[in-house]
């Protein structure tokens, strides 16, 4: 059990752990950078000291700081939000040394999921299904990597063992491409994660990318929450996420969700997580787990009625899990829009001081932001500074109380990416549901030439 809560993250998330933590009767302390001093957070926390410089390298991801702002504080447990130090097994590690209380899985489970080789060795064992390709790593050996290319069928994706965030994978149509490919993918790899290790499986040309949200306690209780929809991407980046994933058979999902539930029983998982697949010709495939809280997760818990980050944080307390899986129904439909900083269409950052901030409001309408007329919103960070999700009985009520409501949004002094989301929701493919990953891009690059 634990009393308070150091908050090792910033923007929005940081104010949505501290108003879980608010409703759980724990105290606050919101850690933050020189750039972040002044954000509506930092403001709200019972306590809040100043960890570093803008610079993420010397604040936000500076473990030393981090641990020390929680000594001096009193706090007795630390949530990472997400991004930042959220998938560090090793940071999770110095958290529980240090005596103190990590709000999210063990680093053991971090570990195995953030490899991906052994995620997917894992994911098999527990029936999941997953993407054709060996359960290891690539050889060194040019002529067995050709070899089991071979053996999946081009084309194929070189993919990092420790990647994330897009980073760390080629895609390679023909066996003349594929050595030189995983040869730039290895020391990409090397640079980036600190591990050159890759792995190769078969590349799905016209996917999904469709989610479930799990939760488990330290009882052996573990739910999943229904599906969500990310196809809306750009390089990789998620734009507009939506759940439950449209047109899929709710059968089909029950009877994977009831394998991610397997999985995290026998790896022994706690906390909250994600199982990410592609989804393509009516069959799912796992390509790896986010041991941590999604950006999207306010989707789903309009659509289960459960606080997924209250239930976090029981969980790392000790408690059980405060409902069963019977108790769980996917109650209509949601929809999150990401508002950034940035240029609608070039997506260029677009830092600065917002001068007005008017939000909107009404029947299903939530928004989750950190800052309001007057913020500064600083060019050291990812861009994100609130998200709009509403909620109707049907996805068409979600769809036109979301126009609504971004028409109702109102930011001056920055620029924002809402009449990208304007366009998106009237554009006829994505209005039917059921785009593939490549849906935003394609239509990006038919603007540009039209």
């Amino acid at each position: 059990m634990f009393n308070k809560v150091l908050i090792a993250n910033r923007g929005e998330i940081a104010l949505r752990v501290l108003r879980a933590c608010r409703e759980l009767g724990l105290r606050t302390v919101a850690i933050h950078s020189e750039a972040d001093a002044n954000a509506r957070y930092v403001r709200l926390a019972d306590e809040a000291l100043c960890i570093g410089p803008a610079a993420p390298g010397r604040s936000y991801l500076n473990q030393a700081a981090i641990l020390f702002a929680a000594h001096v504080s009193g706090a007795e447990a630390i949530h990472p939000g997400y991004g930042f130090l959220s998938e560090n097994a090793e940071f999770a590690e110095a958290v529980e040394r240090a005596g103190l209380t990590f709000i999210g899985p063990a680093p053991h489970s971090i570990r195995t999921m953030g490899d991906k080789v052994a995620a997917k060795r894992a994911m098999r064992a527990a029936g999941v299904p997953c993407v054709p390709g060996p359960d290891g790593g690539l050889p060194d050996d040019p002529d067995a990597i050709l070899r089991i290319a071979a053996e999946i069928g081009f084309p194929v994706i070189v993919k990092a063992a420790g990647g994330g965030g897009g980073r760390g994978m080629r895609v390679v149509h023909a066996a003349g491409q594929l050595l030189e490919a995983v040869s730039v993918t290895r020391e990409e790899a090397r640079r980036a994660f600190g591990k050159p290790e890759l792995y190769v499986e078969k590349f799905l040309e016209h996917p999904r990318h469709v989610e479930i949200q799990v939760l488990c306690d330290t009882h052996g209780n573990a739910l999943w929450l229904g599906s969500r929809d990310c196809s809306l991407q750009r390089r990789h980046q998620k734009v507009l996420e939506e759940a439950p994933a449209p047109g899929i058979d709710p059968e089909l999902i029950r009877h994977v969700g009831e394998r991610c539930v397997e999985a995290c029983r026998q790896i022994g998982y706690r906390g909250a997580g994600t199982f990410e697949f592609l989804f393509e010709d009516g069959r799912f495939y796992f390509i790896e787990m986010n041991t941590r809280l999604q950006v999207e997760h306010p989707v789903t818990e309009m659509t289960s009625g459960i606080d997924i980050v209250r239930e976090q944080i029981r969980i790392a307390q000790g408690h059980a899990l405060s409902v069963t899986q019977r108790e769980i129904h996917t109650l209509g439909h949601a929809l999150e829009c990401r508002i950034n900083a940035e240029d609608p269409f070039s997506f260029l950052p677009c830092p600065g001081t917002i001068a007005v901030w008017e939000l909107p409001g009404g029947n299903g309408v939530r928004v989750d932001s950190h800052v309001s007329s007057g913020s500064v919103v600083p060019p050291y960070y990812d861009s994100l500074i609130a998200k709009v999700i509403t909620h109707g009985a049907t996805r068409g009520e979600a769809l036109t109380r979301m126009r609504v409501a971004l028409a109702e949004l109102r930011v001056e002094g920055i620029r924002t990416n809402v009449p990208l989301h304007l366009s998106m929701l009237d554009e006829e493919g994505f209005r039917a549901g059921g785009v593939d990953i490549h849906h935003l891009e394609r239509w990006l690059a038919e603007r540009e030439q039209a």
